[in-house]
């Protein structure tokens, strides 16, 4: 024809690396039809045939079916919106297969039983909608009655947890056991407790200085001492518990000089409750989901204060 090349499906499958089956295959649907036939009957292709035999084989290559294909070939839809259509697929599995790895990864960590398996697959399937429903129920019960004092929305904040639309396996699993542990009814209990003491806590750290939390006042107080090897029962810790003794007192309206044994007490009680080490986990958990820097422990101190109090109780 005209002088151009034809090709056996034998000469096609010499050149493609196909089989002449599969050649003879895709002829006789019509993806790649033939040229001319020769007198006896037998087809012959030209070069429109390997080209199409050539896109054919990359597109069956990246997993799209023979009737996108054929569509593609026949030129009813672009290639570029084929493309753009299967890659949207292809995140979304692997999306799904970042999820089912993360899953599986903590499962041998963990040496999860069927049931908790069954829950971390739930939980890292979540859409977005149901993880913020997950996390506002979370939130919720910590904050139960407490919404309107102002320190709680940025604390708020800074306890939600973000999944990002692409995340890294680490931050799926972090997410999976982030999300078991708001589940936690003693955890949950533990925090409103906690956040309970953030709210009555928030007394002048001096006459003219910003409010500070109990938190803050141990973290300015112990960890110098702590960095100094300052022990709990020491001489030189009187000064520091007297004056988180006095912090406290403050907090609760009392005067430090009346009923002294029983603000040791309470303040014991109160930074023992805190130092839960399901409140590390979550924020280090929340810190991988959201991608912050590592946080730091204040477990250090508040042990260190836990002591340095009840070792000074009558």
């Amino acid at each position: 024809m005209n002088g151009e090349t034809l090709y056996s499906i034998g000469d096609l499958a010499r050149r493609t690396g196909l089989t002449v089956k599969t050649i003879r295959f895709y002829a006789d649907t019509g993806i790649v039809p033939a040229t001319d036939r020769t007198r006896a009957g037998y087809r012959r292709y030209g070069a429109e045939a390997l080209a199409r035999l050539a896109l054919v084989r990359t597109l069956r290559g990246l997993g799209i079916d023979l009737a996108t294909i054929r569509t593609v070939v026949d030129r009813e839809v672009s290639l570029t919106d084929v493309a753009a259509t299967h890659a949207e697929a292809l995140d979304v599995q692997i999306r799904v297969l970042r999820q089912r790895r993360a899953v599986l990864t903590a499962v041998v960590r963990r040496g999860s039983t069927p049931e908790e398996m069954d829950l971390m697959h739930t939980l890292a399937r979540l859409s977005e909608a149901e993880r913020a429903r997950l996390i506002d129920d979370f939130l919720d019960a910590v904050f139960d009655g407490l919404r309107e004092h102002p320190v709680v929305a940025g604390v708020t904040r800074s306890l939600t947890p973000e999944l990002p639309d692409d995340p890294e396996p680490e931050q799926i699993e972090a997410w999976v056991e982030l999300a078991e542990l708001t589940q936690d009814r003693d955890f949950r209990a533990t925090l409103h407790g906690m956040a309970e003491d953030l709210v009555a806590g928030r007394a002048p750290d001096d006459a003219t200085g910003p409010p500070r939390s109990l938190v803050e006042a141990v973290r300015a107080r112990v960890t110098p001492a702590l960095g100094a090897g300052v022990a709990p029962d020491a001489a030189e810790a009187d000064s520091i518990v007297a004056s988180l003794v006095d912090h406290c007192a403050r907090i609760l309206g009392r005067s430090a000089a009346h009923g002294t044994s029983d603000l040791h007490r309470c303040l014991a009680d109160r930074l023992a409750r805190m130092n839960d080490p399901r409140r590390d986990r979550y924020l280090s958990l929340l810190a991988v989901v959201n991608g912050w820097p590592a946080p730091s422990s204040l477990a250090p101190e508040l042990a260190w204060s836990v002591e340095a109090l009840r070792t000074r109780m009558p």
